[in-house]
């Protein structure tokens, strides 16, 4: 008779969060490529264009002459000058390169920050919709998700009031996404000014995931970080992978309080240790050199989110609001649930990869129901092809 004790394999953190979505997404997506079927593929938030020869052969000369070897946990000090240095000439903030952790990826530098800010318990403020692996990462963290509805009808804006009425004695973090993934919707200036100060006024941190800060098409780039004087409440996390197209290159940074930053290298000296060497040569080759090539992927950005939408007006019932900044439009696919066996956003978003062999995400990965995401960054011509198909499959339902 067996006396073997019955254990639990998985933790309660690890049963806490979900796989991403837009991985998840992507996945089944590559399974019909190799297949050969022909996608129109909005899934992945992913610049189309190739990260630019300056940085590629930086990475290259770097492979070359050796530089493949440990640097200082937190980045090689070149990469964390060139990194405070650009953020300092952009949005005229005044961190150290003790105030910088250069990490593999945006992602992580916003998985550690959570990490060591956030404990059982502690409220974490975060607008709808919202990216995917927001609540996922505070939920593994032990952190409370309080979440703030913004208004369809209002463009997704969040306003400082928004935020302040969302604030309880427990909170301890602020997350803003602007512009925001997946719905392309801005802070105004004003705004976040008033937010930063709020969370500073209140000692709470404020996370600021700027990973598409650059891409902002109101003519006004506005970063937190720019209200110095409340910096000790700030941490803005960044990445190079949507404003130099280094998506694989997975380089990202944090900016904020030695203490929080110094939290973060100790945690990254347990996980990942250094970025990859030669993608810190890169990135500093990017950050260092001329900048034109990022004014230029965000103008291409602009025609083809108006080349989207314009599609869409030849959709009846689809409707959606007009991004201000990143490379995703949100739109609202209410019309269509319901219909043709319809049953949700992420039945729609099944259904028109399987049958009209078109990738988007569905909305309830980003806190929404009546929502799909579709990137734009993608050629003209799959935009044109991908809008076609979803048309005519749209049609069949009605």
């Amino acid at each position: 008779m067996s006396t073997a004790i019955t254990k639990k394999v998985l933790t309660d953190r690890i049963n806490r969060i979900e796989v991403s979505a837009t991985m998840a997404i992507t996945a089944e997506a590559l399974k019909l490529k190799a297949q050969g079927i022909d996608l129109a593929d909005f899934g992945a938030g992913e610049p189309h264009f190739a990260t630019p020869k300056h940085i590629k052969d930086a990475g290259i000369a770097a492979i070359e002459h050796n530089f493949t070897r440990y640097t200082a946990v937190a980045g090689a000090p070149e990469v964390r000058k060139a990194i405070v240095d650009r953020h300092a000439a952009d949005f005229g903030t005044n961190f150290t390169i003790e105030e910088c952790v250069f990490t593999t990826g945006g992602k992580l530098a916003l998985f550690n920050a959570i990490q060591v800010l956030v404990d059982h318990g502690d409220e974490v403020i975060l607008p709808v919709p919202y990216w995917v692996s927001f609540k996922d990462i505070i939920q593994y963290a032990g952190g409370k998700v309080v979440y703030v509805q913004s208004d369809e009808k209002e463009n997704f804006r969040i306003t400082a009031k928004m935020i302040e009425a969302a604030i309880t004695p427990r909170t301890k973090a602020i997350i803003l996404n602007t512009p925001s993934n997946p719905s392309g919707a801005v802070v105004s200036p004003e705004d976040l000014e008033a937010i930063v100060r709020l969370a500073h006024a209140r000692g709470i941190y404020l996370l600021l995931d700027e990973c598409y800060v650059y891409l902002n098409f109101t003519g006004n780039i506005v970063s937190g970080g720019t209200f110095t004087d409340c910096k000790e409440h700030v941490i803005v996390l960044g990445s190079l992978s949507k404003t130099y197209a280094m998506t694989g290159w997975r380089a990202g940074f944090a900016l904020g309080p030695k203490q929080v930053i110094s939290a973060m290298s100790k945690l990254q000296s347990q996980s990942t240790s250094n970025a990859a060497t030669m993608v810190q040569r890169a990135s500093i080759a990017a950050l260092t050199s001329s900048q034109e090539c990022v004014a230029e992927m965000c103008a291409d950005y602009i025609k083809l989110r108006d080349r989207v939408l314009k599609g869409f007006k030849t959709i009846p019932g689809l409707t959606c609001t007009v991004p201000e900044g990143a490379f995703y439009v949100y739109p609202n696919v209410s019309a269509f649930i319901g219909k043709g066996g319809i049953t949700s956003a992420s039945d729609l978003a099944a259904k028109l990869l399987s049958e009209a062999h078109v990738v988007v995400v569905p909305g309830e990965a980003f806190g929404t129901n009546d929502h799909i995401r579709l990137s734009y960054a993608v050629a003209g011509e799959v935009i044109d092809k991908g809008v076609q198909r979803i048309r005519e499959f749209l049609a069949k339902l009605s």
